[in-house]
């Protein structure tokens, strides 16, 4: 095991956390009230732990939450860094590589999300099925060995979306589907960017959760993702977006993800 990642999990378990674990779930922008539902919640901030990101961003706690969801063991990171804070895809390598340590539980990224297609509206979810990355940077730059040459076929895995969709019907939520491609922010994408995604087959555009699916898949992690649909991307039916639309958005979507992530976590293991 990478000595990052054993140093990671041994804070940990000097909190009292450690595996095997039944799930993993990244907040995004505005998401962290999802904890809220945690039973018996242990509480540990990023900067005590080895190898995990400093700093924030509005909307983003930067702290784990561990604890019992919906009759499951789950690690909850409130927050995620970003690409654009310091120039590093890599940044969740840590984060993401520790859950190995901790039985290798199924993640589930939530991030927020700009709409590139008129059905997918604000304040609705959407399911991820694929991704496109034209901005350059990889987390795997710089790796060593064939481990980094990590196949993307089927990286958003086809039974934990399934499953994902299936509660999402149960409990009423509105829930679109499909391609999201990375922008490497901070800025929001121009109104030209946003007709060249269309172009190229995105549906949905954000600044996050592509490097986060890499390293998870290039640790042998099974990952799905959901994007909160927070505004229309520029120049799209007015779409005109800002962080503070997006955060407060988000926000207000909560319940809604809330639903979905416990009907997906009661049948979680109903697949063996």
């Amino acid at each position: 095991m990478d000595t990052a990642f054993s140093l990671a999990a041994a804070a940990l378990q000097d909190r009292g956390i450690s595996g095997p674990l039944d799930c993993a779930i990244v907040l995004g922008t505005g998401l962290g009230r999802i904890a809220d539902e945690v039973e018996n919640p242990v509480f540990v901030p990023y900067s005590e732990i080895p190898g995990f990101p400093p700093g924030g961003v509005s909307g983003h706690a930067r702290q784990l939450c561990h604890g019992t969801l919906h009759g499951r063991r789950t690690l909850i990171f409130q927050g995620r860094a970003h690409y654009y804070e310091g120039g590093d895809a890599g940044v969740m390598r840590v984060p993401i590589g520790l859950l190995t340590a901790l039985g290798s539980p199924p993640l589930i990224l939530t991030n927020a999300a700009g709409s590139l297609v008129p059905e997918m509206k604000p304040g609705t979810l959407a399911l991820i099925s694929d991704h496109i990355n034209l901005n350059g940077p990889n987390p795997l730059v710089g790796e060593e060995g064939d481990a980094r040459f990590v196949p993307m076929v089927d990286a958003y895995d086809p039974i934990l979306r399934a499953r994902l969709k299936t509660a999402a019907t149960r409990c009423g939520a509105v829930m679109g589907e499909g391609v999201y491609m990375w922008f490497s922010g901070p800025s929001f994408e121009t109104p030209a960017e946003i007709r060249m995604a269309r172009l190229l087959g995105a549906d949905l555009v954000g600044m996050s959760t592509v490097p986060e699916v890499i390293l998870a898949r290039r640790y042998g992690l099974r990952v799905a993702a959901l994007s909160v649909i927070t505004n229309m991307g520029a120049g799209l039916h007015g779409g005109a977006p800002h962080h503070a639309e997006t955060r407060d958005v988000a926000g207000l979507a909560t319940s809604v993800l809330r639903h979905v992530l416990r009907g997906f976590l009661s049948e979680l293991h109903a697949d063996g």
